[in-house]
């Protein structure tokens, strides 16, 4: 197993909750590293707000998400990254692909889902999911890849919404069986079904999603934690401060009422200037 992959599998293995930022870019990441987070989740979300400025429904390609993990490991190379899978990208080949790629750039682990791809048009967005047999086979060609590979596998399944809790729990159990390493029941409704899917995992860690904008069961850190929640994601903190904040700069500058900034040696610190003119007048000397 790859170094960060064991790292993340111990550290969700012991007491406590981690609670995970989500972005989307290389400073985002940068910043989130020099927060002290541990573990960083590569948003699909995020990095399709910030690099097209359009909503997280299948537009983003494979390349670009590849092309986004890569960026946040790089500026981000301390914190144990999980790398937002999707679907795979197409059959149960694609997504043994995808895996390979992201270990390959740096990924701790993956998350893979069950939901369509490509998305289906003309259901307002709606997370409509696989059959069953094929979410299975999905999760075991994902399980085998991220063996071979040395990194773990997030197994989630979305069908709470469109098909019940039941159905939703079912997979989850498959998922288990498949040999997963994280499991995530998405959307769950009530903190009983949050228990039950917690209960279904057999011991590996399970985990949360908090969104603001979600009208599912998302309780404080606390609650969690007591429900034996081992990670709790917020896919979208950093986006959407960032929203706000770019906005009151841009109308600071249309007023002449300057918003809050960053002073000129702390934004060199986050873009590791230090770093960047070390290294040259390093390499200017021939060391």
């Amino acid at each position: 197993m790859r170094p960060y992959a064991a790292a993340m599998r111990d550290l969700l293995n012991q007491p406590g909750l981690q609670v995970v930022p989500g972005c989307g870019d290389g400073l985002a990441a940068r910043l989130v590293e020099e927060a002290g987070f541990a573990i960083g989740f590569a948003s699909g979300s995020s990095i399709s707000a910030m690099r097209l400025a359009m909503p997280d429904m299948d537009l983003l390609t494979f390349p670009e998400m590849r092309d986004a993990v890569e960026t946040m490991v790089t500026a981000a190379p301390k914190v144990m990254w999980l790398a937002d899978g999707d679907t795979g990208y197409g059959n149960a080949i694609a997504v043994q692909k995808t895996i390979r790629a992201y270990a390959r750039a740096g990924a701790a682990a993956v998350l893979i889902e069950d939901k369509q791809w490509p998305r289906q048009l003309g259901h307002k967005g709606a997370k409509l999911v696989v059959e069953r047999d094929e979410a299975r086979v999905r999760c075991r060609a994902a399980v085998q890849a991220a063996r071979e590979e040395g990194v773990l596998l997030l197994a989630r399944t979305d069908a709470r919404t469109s098909r019940g809790f039941e159905e939703a729990l079912a997979r989850l159990k498959d998922f288990v069986d498949e040999g997963a390493d994280i499991l995530f029941l998405d959307s769950p409704a009530t903190e009983e079904e949050m228990r039950a899917a917690v209960e279904a995992c057999k011991g590996k860690p399970s985990i949360a999603v908090t969104n603001p904008g979600g009208k599912h069961f998302k309780p404080k850190d606390d609650v969690l934690a007591g429900i034996g929640i081992k990670m709790v994601i917020y896919p979208q903190e950093i986006l959407a401060s960032t929203v706000l904040a770019v906005r009151a700069a841009l109308q600071g500058l249309k007023t002449g009422q300057r918003a809050p900034m960053a002073e000129p040696a702390d934004l060199a610190v986050a873009i590791r200037s230090p770093e960047y003119l070390a290294l040259d007048a390093r390499l200017a000397k021939g060391g």
